[in-house]
């Protein structure tokens, strides 16, 4: 196995992280002086090495930030783990604003470790959901994100491009790397943020999976949709955005979160890639297939799970 979704002419992780910070800083209209007491939440492998020193205390100097308060180094709940923490701190009246910014680029040590746990798909394809699925394909990706108090956005003017109205967090207690087959972890991080934010399983409009094409972790993720969404969940639509940029591990869960954001603004739900057969047993799953499809949305979850049973649900409200 050697394939990975590279992307084309990619800087160092250090590189990529600064240009998405400062662009995520130009979109929210923030000048220097409001950077003051902004801090950095930051989801990495490690706390790498660069030429100037270590990587979250070069990034945050670099984009004008007032240092790294803390780096998540959870795998695939990392970036979203960041996210609920910063959210907490808003809603406590701790911190006004908070950067978040996460990255994974694609690097041999890392690939051989999921090679040798058989944890890649063996035909470099990935395919969540589907019935021929093998397992997961990495990918570079590299994200970063304002969360501000929505009364100090307004009052700035701030083009707010959504709410984060919820956030979740359990542990499935089952297995060191399978997860638990029934959800029980997901199932509670999915009911604490729509409790959080008092909605209504029948009020989310979508779904961006965690689903990364293995064959343990689709079923269990689906099983929780089903504790959650009942007999509603043929009519959820559903879809996995790994299926077009792979698993970016610690940066995965942000780069998904701006997804989900995207397609609520646009209007338009992602294209589950990668889908090929059907799965039987995942018959009652509303998935995205064939061409994006338009939608009115006022709430979509982004969910996320890692090894160790750590989930985490994100509830975005449309802007």
């Amino acid at each position: 196995m050697h394939r990975a979704a590279l992307l084309d002419g990619a800087g160092s992780l250090l590189d990529e992280l600064a240009g998405s910070v400062e662009r995520a800083l130009a979109q929210a209209g923030l000048s220097a002086g409001e950077l003051v007491d902004c801090p950095l939440l930051l989801a990495a492998h490690s706390d790498q090495a660069t030429e100037s020193g270590p990587l979250s205390r070069v990034l945050a100097a670099r984009t004008g930030l007032a240092g790294t308060e803390r780096i998540y180094t959870t795998a695939c709940v990392a970036a979203s783990t960041a996210v609920a923490d910063a959210a907490a701190r808003i809603a406590s009246g701790q911190l006004d604003r908070v950067v978040v910014a996460a990255g994974y680029l694609v690097e041999p040590v890392q690939f051989a470790l999921f090679d040798a746990g058989r944890a890649l798909a063996r035909d470099g394809a990935v395919r969540p959901f589907s019935q021929d699925r093998q397992g997961v394909l990495l990918g570079d990706g590299v994200a970063a994100v304002v969360l501000e108090a929505a009364d100090l956005a307004a009052e700035r003017g701030a083009p707010a491009l959504a709410e984060l109205a919820g956030w979740g967090r359990a542990g499935d207690a089952y297995h060191v790397v399978r997860p638990d087959p029934l959800g029980s972890g997901l199932t509670r991080a999915i009911t604490a943020a729509l409790d959080r934010a008092q909605v209504a399983p029948a009020e989310v409009g979508y779904v961006n999976a965690n689903a990364n094409g293995s064959v343990l972790g689709d079923p269990s993720e689906v099983a929780a949709l089903r504790a959650v969404f009942g007999e509603r969940l043929g009519e959820l639509p559903v879809s996995s955005s790994k299926g077009a940029h792979g698993h970016a591990l610690e940066g995965s869960a942000l780069l998904e979160l701006v997804i989900t954001i995207g397609a609520l603004s646009a209007g338009l739900l992602p294209v589950q890639g990668g889908h090929q057969a059907p799965e039987p047993d995942f018959a009652d799953l509303d998935l995205v297939l064939g061409a994006p499809r338009p939608t009115r949305a006022r709430y979509a979850l982004s969910l996320n799970s890692a090894f160790g049973g750590a989930n985490t649900a994100l509830l975005v409200g449309a802007a």
